[in-house]
């Protein structure tokens, strides 16, 4: 008789029982493959798309909608994911994105084979904080090797265009050359740098279909769909002056339910009369302040539109807050609250104010006096083609941005992930006992990298890697373009950010060591769902997601 089993004797106690009897609950090793699964799982559905020979993705959503990308972040936030080991990476991906735009995908499939190897090593009786402490001392020196390989020059604009082209040259670019877009990129970047960093929020991205990518342009200020009030309007307005009211110009509702009665059709008549000229005060006193374009953020009367327009002044109904706000940073108009409020010290300025139709009518407010704002306004065939330029344009504004920032570079196409693996190793040699084997893990999974590159662009990853290894004993190679060459990253223009590939090493690093130290998974009942459903707790789930 055991001990506990004792004592419940002694003291004439029963069993305590702290779950439900429905709760599922997977222990040890159990629970430990199962969360490996899920995430591999997860980094295995981008592991494809990784690099300049990347494969797209259909994403069919159950209302039919079709997504087709490349993109790591955007595949794993269409997919419904419900284990959250596996949520987890999409967390890395995430972040990785949040922080520096670029290398979502390295993060994700470096965490998926850190798991692998996690696996590998518990199975092998090597203890989860054995495990943790080698990757650990592994990622100290990944991060070492990569500030060592920071190349000693001042960023010019040829590397800012090579760091764009290798951040999109897996995304799409639907007609317009790399170089093209790339200074587009560039110069879009430029207009929003203040001082040492960027003005990222003043930069968008303004998508719309209709015609080939080339198309495209940069322009100094804002494109945004607006409500334009009244029947005609010009379709340009230069040197403009610019007012934001932000209230309705319509008659005013009286918060009572009350009857009017007229005694004749005379006083009827003046009801009307006064009503419509106090619509038209409205316009003679936006005119009088000098306004050429007036935004409002409430609804405009016909009357009103219809006398600002022959006054010659434009007028815009319905803008929401975030756009007068931006409207007003961009023109240094001042938003009013009242029409009687407006005077010229209110009234801010652009160079143009035109309003073009597409599909639907856009605006461009460009040239304003109040401070720096640019729009990318890039074109597309069909939307699927429009939506990956889209992403590709993100993902290369913010890398060059990242790599303005931070003012350091790297090789890359895999010559970084390689030099940080060999690394590694020769730091694995000084440690002794097991250790040493998690160490050696952990550059075991770098390399799955360039292996990945290689696989990718169709050739043998193994004989890849050796080559590559071998190349990298006396200078510096990485597998470049459509056929894996291997040459000199930097000869050839395949740059990276130093802070894009850190960051992806380090949020996956640590994404796998928070996993690997998960013993136990619970899941129990929700309060609140249907009799007989079940829903995993917050922190934890018995289910596993594995996509074939």
């Amino acid at each position: 008789m055991s001990g506990s089993e004792q004592q419940r004797q002694r003291t004439g106690a029963q069993p305590l029982f702290v779950l439900s009897e429905d709760t599922e609950r997977t222990k040890g090793e159990d629970a430990q493959t199962a969360n490996s699964q899920a995430g591999r799982a997860v980094a295995e559905s981008v592991r494809t798309t990784l690099g300049p020979n990347g494969m797209d993705k259909m994403l069919v959503s159950d209302s039919g909608d079709v997504v087709v990308t490349n993109d790591g972040k955007t595949i794993l936030e269409e997919m419904d994911i419900e284990h959250p080991a596996a949520e987890m990476l999409v967390e890395v991906a995430e972040n990785q994105a949040e922080e520096v735009g670029d290398g979502t995908t390295t993060a994700v499939a470096l965490a998926g084979k850190l798991l692998d190897e996690t696996e590998s090593l518990l199975m092998d009786d090597i203890h989860p904080t054995t495990i943790i402490q080698g990757y650990r001392e592994a990622l100290s020196q990944a991060q070492q090797t990569i500030e060592s390989l920071t190349l000693d020059v001042e960023l010019d604009d040829d590397h800012l265009r090579q760091v764009a082209q290798t951040s999109m040259t897996s995304g799409g670019v639907g007609g317009l050359t790399p170089e093209a877009l790339a200074g587009l990129i560039i110069d879009a970047v430029r207009a929003v740098r203040r001082g040492d960093g960027i003005g990222r929020d003043a930069l968008a991205v303004k998508a719309q279909p209709g015609r080939v990518a080339s198309a495209s342009r940069l322009v100094d200020g804002i494109v945004r769909e607006f409500d334009v009030a009244g029947i005609e309007h010009p379709g340009e307005v230069t040197d403009a002056s610019i007012a934001i009211i932000d209230t309705d110009l319509e008659s005013p509702e009286t918060d009572i339910d009350a009857d009017y009665q007229f005694d004749s059709t005379d006083q009827f008549s003046a009801a009307v009369q006064a009503e419509e000229q106090r619509l038209r005060e409205y316009a003679e006193t936006i005119a009088n302040a000098g306004a050429d374009a007036v935004f409002v953020t409430g609804d405009i009367a016909d009357t009103t539109a219809g006398a600002l327009s022959g006054d010659g002044v434009v007028s815009f109904e319905n803008v929401d807050t975030s756009a007068a706000n931006d409207i007003a940073a961009l023109t240094g108009a001042e938003t009013v609250a009242r029409v009687e409020e407006l005077d010229g010290d209110a009234i801010g300025t652009a160079d143009s104010v035109a309003i073009e139709e597409y599909d639907e009518q856009l605006t461009f407010i460009e040239g304003g006096a109040g401070g720096s704002a640019a729009t990318l306004f890039v074109r597309g065939g069909t939307e699927h083609a429009l939506d990956e330029l889209e992403r590709s344009v993100e993902s290369g504004i913010d890398t060059v941005a990242a790599a303005i920032e931070s003012e350091a570079v790297i090789p890359g196409g895999g010559a970084a992930e390689i030099a940080v693996a060999k690394a590694v190793r020769e730091t694995a040699s000084s440690f002794e006992g097991r250790e040493q084997l998690a160490i050696e893990a952990f550059a075991d999974a770098v390399e799955s990298i360039p292996r990945t590159l290689a696989r990718n662009a169709g050739t043998d990853p193994i004989d890849a890697l050796v080559e590559l290894r071998a190349a990298n004993t006396e200078g510096t190679a990485g597998l470049i373009g459509s056929k894996a060459d291997i040459a000199d990253p930097v000869e050839r223009g395949v740059i990276d950010p130093v802070s894009v590939k850190s960051e992806a090493i380090t949020s996956a690093a640590e994404t796998a060591t928070m996993i690997s130290r998960i013993d136990d998974v619970i899941s129990a009942s929700w309060p609140g769902r249907h009799s007989g459903s079940t829903h995993p707790l917050p922190c934890c789930d018995a289910e596993v997601l594995i996509l074939e």
